[in-house]
C-alpha cells in the first residue's frame, strides 16, 4: 500500500454556471472549469497560466488533456477520491458527501481507504484503448436508461444508473443540479 500525498480541493458553484476550484495545497491553486457541452468533458484554466481539458473516459478513468500536449491519467477510488500518475497524489473533493464519508472513515483507521496498485490509472493509452473506454462508458449509460452524469461520490448510496455491477454512484441526486442535463455533479473529475 502506498500513502499518497492528499491535495483536497473545494468546488463553488458560479452563477455562470462554471464552477470555481480551490485547492487546498498550501500554494495558493485555483481553477475555473467549464462544461464542454454535449461531452463527458470539462474544460479548465487555473491561476498560473496552465490550461487544458479533463474527460472522463469510462471504467473511472480521467484523462486531463493540457494544452502544451500533455496528457495524464486519474483514476476515480471512490469516496470523492482521485488518485494520479502511479499513486504520487489523491485529490480528494471536500465538496461531496462521499468524500466528508470517506475522511470520516479514513480517521477510524479504516485500511480500505488505502491506494494500492490496483487503483492506479493507466501512464498511458493509445487512441484506440481511449475509444474503447469512451464506448463502455457509452454503453454504461445508455444501459441504465439515466444521462451520463457523472457525480464522483462513491458515498455506498447504491446508486448506479449507469448499470455497472459496480458502486460507480454516476448519477445519485447529490449533484448540484441532477436533472439530468449535464450540469454539474458535486466532483466533475477530481
Amino acid at each position: 500500500m502506498n500513502r499518497p500525498r492528499e491535495i483536497s480541493y473545494r468546488d463553488e458553484l458560479l452563477a455562470d454556471g462554471s464552477v470555481h476550484r480551490i485547492y487546498e495545497d498550501g500554494e495558493g491553486r485555483e481553477e475555473w472549469r467549464t462544461r464542454v457541452p454535449g461531452t463527458a468533458g470539462v474544460r479548465w484554466r487555473d491561476n498560473r497560466g496552465a490550461s487544458g481539458t479533463d474527460e472522463l473516459l469510462g471504467n473511472r478513468i480521467i484523462k486531463r488533456s493540457h494544452a502544451d500536449g500533455t496528457v495524464t491519467y486519474g483514476r476515480d477510488i471512490g469516496y470523492g477520491r482521485t488518485v494520479w500518475g502511479q499513486g504520487e497524489s489523491v485529490m480528494l473533493n471536500r465538496t461531496s458527501y462521499g468524500a466528508r464519508m470517506g475522511v470520516l472513515l479514513g480517521t477510524l483507521g479504516l485500511a480500505t481507504l488505502a491506494v494500492t496498485a490496483a487503483h492506479y490509472p493507466p501512464v498511458s493509452l493509445t487512441p484506440e484503448e481511449e475509444e474503447e473506454l469512451r464506448q463502455q462508458a457509452a454503453a454504461q449509460s445508455s444501459g441504465g436508461g439515466g444521462d451520463y452524469q457523472y457525480d464522483g461520490d462513491d458515498d455506498g448510496s447504491g446508486s448506479d444508473a449507469g448499470g455497472d455491477s459496480g458502486n460507480d454512484d454516476w448519477d445519485s441526486g447529490d449533484s448540484w443540479d441532477s436533472d439530468g442535463g449535464g450540469d454539474w455533479g458535486d466532483d466533475d473529475f477530481g
